[in-house]
């Protein structure tokens, strides 16, 4: 096989307790807490890869900037993908905050640019509920301001969800600009939102012919507003010597799992609605007996997890294949992650990373 172009390898950090042995079966060691998540991060630091997710929910968990701020000073090389909800935030606070933390965790190998990429979602006001088009229509208005205050640039923005005359703030990023915003949904307000606003359009697990329809589809949506996108791919992975060995632990982790236990876990999320949630859903009905809907592609995760819900499963060679195919159709940039995620955190790092050529995602 021939070798594909660099990509952006990243990790997850589970801020939302979202971390287990057995699935859907609670482990107070594996609870989110300061020093689990932090030692993720530095685990993944140590492995190699470029960048890590750090989830926002806020129910559950973790404060995402609080922990962002603590984590970077710890870091040397990594950058982060730091999510903040909309709901919850007012844009120039939110560009205030961003280039706050992009000075904290300083500069890259060259010294160019920040390690700061933001992960933007379209979230509620704790407590109320906004219908899917205005929701997204602010988190578009959004992404816009914080760009342009970040970009050194005064506003002057009247729209539906702000009305805001401002100068931009004396605390600037590194470069000078804004960090990348990264950005999934599948509605077709959240692609339009994606296609005016984001930089890094990201995926949940699909099978390959619905990846190449939602990259065709999101070029084509991006180039209406003189735009283009780079793609990411959100999946978990569990890579062992054996295919066997793979499909053993995928099957161990749901071993302690009660479907009506799972069914409440993704009941209880926030999202638990959505079009990306309902995908998922489609792709366990059209799975296996096995839990696979194509070659290497496992849906077992998804019966106790809302959201992403499936992962890579095989050998490296497998793995990596897979990886692959994913970049031949466009793909740039993957988040990944496992149970335990300190575990599979390290065996991926020792059994794929040395073989992909990755690094961070360059942008114009």
């Amino acid at each position: 096989m021939t070798q594909a172009q660099q990509c952006e390898i990243a990790w997850f950090s589970a801020l939302c307790d979202d971390d287990y042995e057995f699935l859907g079966v609670p482990d107070p060691q594996l609870q989110s807490s300061w020093e689990h998540c932090r030692n993720i991060v530095l685990r993944a630091e140590e492995g190699g890869f470029d960048n890590i997710l750090l989830p926002s929910g806020y129910q559950l968990g973790l404060d995402t900037t609080v922990f962002a701020a603590a984590m970077a000073p710890l870091l040397r090389r990594m950058k982060l993908l730091w999510a903040t909800r909309i709901g919850e935030d007012w844009p120039p606070q939110l560009a205030r905050r961003i280039a706050t933390l992009d000075r904290i965790l300083g500069p890259n190998a060259d010294g160019t640019a920040g390690r700061l990429n933001v992960n933007i979602i379209s979230s509620d006001m704790p407590g109320q509920a906004m219908p899917g088009g205005p929701r997204y229509g602010r988190a578009t208005e959004v992404m816009k301001i914080v760009r342009q205050l970040l970009n050194g640039e005064s506003i002057d923005h009247q729209g539906e969800h702000y009305q805001l005359k401002l100068d931009p703030p004396r605390i600037k990023t590194i470069s000078g600009k804004c960090p990348p915003f990264y950005f999934g949904g599948l509605s077709h307000e959240a692609r339009e939102c994606a296609a005016e606003g984001c930089d890094v359009y990201l995926m949940w697990p699909d099978t390959m012919d619905k990846v190449r329809e939602n990259i065709a589809d999101l070029t084509e949506r991006a180039a209406k507003y003189g735009r283009t996108l780079k793609f990411g791919y959100r999946v978990h992975v569990i890579v062992r010597e054996t295919e066997d060995e793979a499909r053993a632990y995928a099957d161990r982790l749901l071993s302690k799992l009660d479907d009506e236990k799972g069914r409440a876990i993704r009941e209880a999320s926030l999202d638990a609605k959505n079009y990306g949630v309902q995908r998922q859903a489609e792709l366990r009905g059209a799975a296996d007996g096995d839990g696979f809907v194509e070659e290497n592609l496992w849906t077992g995760i998804g019966r106790a997890r809302s959201g992403c819900g499936a992962a890579i499963v095989g050998t490296p060679d497998q793995v990596l294949a897979k990886l692959r195919a994913y970049q031949a159709e466009g793909i740039e940039a993957f988040i990944l992650s496992g149970y335990p995620h300190v575990n599979e955190c390290d065996m991926f790092a020792r059994y794929v990373l040395p073989h992909i050529e990755h690094g961070p995602l360059k942008f114009d």
